[in-house]
């Protein structure tokens, strides 16, 4: 491999892989084109409640294709939804194994990522019934040393243009599969390709598709990141770190800033001592244009949450175990090469792995690693300055199967913000699903349902064309359910 080196103003001196090699580059299998998609068909885990009310004739509507949707931000273009959340009707409702990844969708495709026993699972469900068109699934071993589930964390992609979804396992498999047959195009195990030892909790950065690459945050020595290209799985080229820095559990973006595109990854996973930060990548050759070092001391901390861009020249990172948040101002010079400026730090809003929200002027998200203690709060994007901070009660009175009445002490905890038509939902770790109207002044709870009662609610929640998906991760405490997807319809008249 040979390295090319960048010396930039007022940045360390980086290195980028001119000449990266592929250590394994897949086998490539020729799809069966005659192939015809097999019908959905109800499986035996699968509950359907009601069909969906028809769209609004005027509604904007989207697919989720990857990690946070299309936007890849806590926005959401859709309209037209219902105000109101009690007794949110439910569509359908389907048991899934572990794991915490979210699914993606496309027009009716729903793609579901999930362990069940002793292999990672993709099933391909019909969006509106649940119904089950195909399975793909193949063995894992691998245990989180933690004791939290032993399923895939990551999104599946979908590429919509060449009918392709990627899948990223717990284990570092990654597989690229035909979407409407399921049929494997190619394979890679990436731990074991790049020589890498496990993560704290596994593989957990869900790739991006950017073009005809996948990025993915590698994190090995001279190959942080990686792009793979789609349609063959090789690897096109690799961009090193300083430090060698690991991989994290945040998902990489990109972002087009004056008029340039650009990648951001926010790397950094299990290293002695605790290593990582930005790195801002041309995805045209893998060049890192600057790198922040951005990292909790602690060597048990990580980055989890996904770079957020804000007005369109301002990157923010954020993390939970004592280094807290940045905002970066993002400069081009003649050459095209970004250079970042800090305009300020903070120790009041350290996100875990949510994405905070911005929205008029201000950034809201929930501070701290929980599960107790991890409030809301919002701060001036314009200097950093905390406005509040609050932990909204949303206290539920219970019956127990002994007869008992009993008072759960709940709130928001690690919660996911969601921005969609005039108003901010928010699903809560404990299940709680509400709106709030936030601002400077403060923060309030103008509707509320609670979905089930189960905690580890940390995958994000997806809507597409009206309908929101959540993962129910653990058994619900009170009916003794056990993890669901369910499906809820959330069109408005």
């Amino acid at each position: 491999m040979r390295l090319v080196f960048v010396l930039l103003a007022g940045l360390p001196l980086l290195t980028f892989a001119a000449d990266f090699s592929d250590p394994a580059p897949p086998v490539v299998n020729a799809l069966q084109q005659n192939l015809a998609p097999k019908a959905p068909a109800p499986q035996k885990e699968l509950t359907f409640h009601i069909a969906p009310q028809p769209l609004a004739k005027d509604a904007v509507t989207t697919d989720s294709l990857g990690f946070l949707g299309s936007t890849h931000t806590p926005i959401s273009p859709e309209t037209h939804l219902r105000a109101d959340l009690k007794d949110l009707p439910k569509v359908w409702e389907t048991e899934k194994g572990t794991g915490y990844a979210p699914p993606s969708i496309l027009g009716d495709r729903l793609i579901l990522f999930h362990r069940i026993q002793d292999e990672e699972v993709v099933d391909c469900l019909h969006a509106d019934t649940g119904q089950r068109s195909w399975r793909f699934a193949y063995p894992t071993q691998y245990q989180d040393r933690y004791g939290y589930t032993n399923g895939p964390r990551c999104t599946p992609v979908i590429d919509a243009a060449n009918s392709l979804v990627f899948t990223f396992g717990a284990e570092g498999k990654l597989h690229a599969l035909d979407l409407k047959t399921g049929q494997l195009l190619w394979k890679r195990d990436i731990l074991a390709d790049f020589k890498l030892e496990p993560n704290f909790f596994g593989v957990g950065s869900t790739p991006l598709l950017e073009k005809d690459l996948l990025i993915i945050n590698v994190g090995a020595k001279n190959a942080c990141v990686v792009a793979f290209d789609i349609k063959t799985g090789k690897a096109r080229w690799a961009s090193p770190a300083p430090k060698d820095w690991g991989p994290a559990y945040a998902s990489p973006i990109a972002a087009t800033i004056h008029n340039q595109r650009r990648l951001f990854v926010f790397a950094g996973g299990e290293s002695h001592p605790a290593t990582g930060g930005l790195l801002c990548i041309n995805p045209d050759n893998g060049v890192v244009d600057f790198s922040l070092s951005w990292r909790g001391r602690r060597d048990e901390s990580v980055n989890a949450s996904a770079p957020l861009i804000i007005d369109g020249d301002k990157v923010w990172i954020s993390e939970c175990y004592g280094k807290g948040g940045v905002l970066l101002q993002l400069t081009l010079d003649g050459a095209n090469k970004f250079s970042a400026k800090t305009l300020w730090e903070t120790d009041k809003l350290g996100t875990h792995f949510m994405t905070a929200l911005p929205f008029k002027g201000h950034l809201y998200g929930c501070d701290g690693h929980g599960p107790a203690n991890c409030p809301l709060v919002c701060l001036d994007i314009a200097t950093g300055e905390e406005k509040w901070r609050t932990e909204p009660d949303l206290s539920e009175s219970i019956t127990t199967r002994s007869g008992e009445q009993k008072t759960l002490r709940l709130n928001t905890d690690r919660c996911h913000l969601l921005h969609v038509d005039g108003k901010t939902l928010c699903l809560t770790e404990w299940g709680h699903l509400l709106y709030l109207d936030l601002s400077p002044a403060g923060c309030n709870v103008t509707a509320r349902t609670w979905l089930f009662a189960a905690g580890e609610t940390w995958s994000p929640p997806v809507l597409s064309r009206g309908l929101l998906y959540i993962n129910q991760n653990a058994p619900d405490l009170l009916n003794k359910k056990p993890p669901r997807l369910i499906c809820y319809d959330l069109r408005g008249k």
